[in-house]
């Protein structure tokens, strides 16, 4: 059972639209749409000893955040990937549904030409865990890694398994600083596309503004 009010200030909402409860409620009031990164979240409190149920409802966006500072991934490349809520998201009223600093796991996977982010799994910090079905928009930026060219778009990324693989193969003995490889297909998943390659597109990615998440379907707290 999440526990909605130990991240609510002040005192207890009573009534606002959206809520699904097993409880008769014979009125609901439509509560208005903010532009924000924090959609308007409609929310109800039952009477006391009733199961609460909260809907953030499909097409709320969801900022998100990582470690590094930049993703490096193969173009037809899947990956898994762990990112946390950049900011509160709260309802009209300010009532924090889901906190900063959640995680949100998932995966990168090939999209029209370039990457983009399936959240599969909300954790809360109070460890309870939650299906989400949300992706983030397709991130078709990439650039060409040649044999004898720079590296630096690849200084502190976190680098794909593959693109990994890839790239060591190649650059040969060159020296690459990672921050990480993602975990995730290398170069047993590659075969024998590597051979004989002097140059290898990838796609770059930003996480801190290419990944905010929508919702594609309403997300239920309970």
């Amino acid at each position: 059972m999440i526990n909605i009010n130990r991240w609510q200030a002040g005192p207890a909402l009573v009534i606002s639209l959206g809520m699904v409860s097993t409880a008769i409620v014979p009125l609901t009031f439509p509560a208005p749409v903010t532009a924000s990164t924090a959609y308007t979240v409609a929310q109800l409190f039952p009477q006391q000893g009733t199961p609460r149920t909260v809907t953030i409802p499909a097409g709320t966006r969801i900022p998100v955040r990582y470690d590094e500072a930049k993703i490096v991934v193969l173009p037809n490349e899947t990956s898994p990937l762990t990112l946390r809520t950049a900011s509160n998201v709260r309802n009209t009223f300010g009532t924090i549904l889901i906190p900063a600093g959640s995680q949100v796991k998932g995966e990168l996977r090939p999209a029209e030409g370039g990457s983009q982010f399936y959240a599969q799994e909300l954790i809360l910090p109070d460890g309870a865990k939650l299906l989400i079905d949300a992706t983030s928009g397709v991130v078709t930026k990439t650039q060409e890694v040649r044999q004898g060219g720079s590296t630096q778009i690849l200084t502190g990324a976190a680098i794909g398994a593959g693109a990994a693989a890839a790239l060591s193969g190649i650059l040969g003995g060159r020296r690459i600083t990672i921050g990480k490889v993602l975990a995730g297909a290398g170069a047993g998943a590659l075969g024998g596309w590597l051979l004989g390659k002097r140059n290898v597109d990838v796609v770059v990615i930003d996480p801190n503004t290419d990944l905010t998440l929508t919702l594609n379907s309403d997300l239920v707290l309970r």
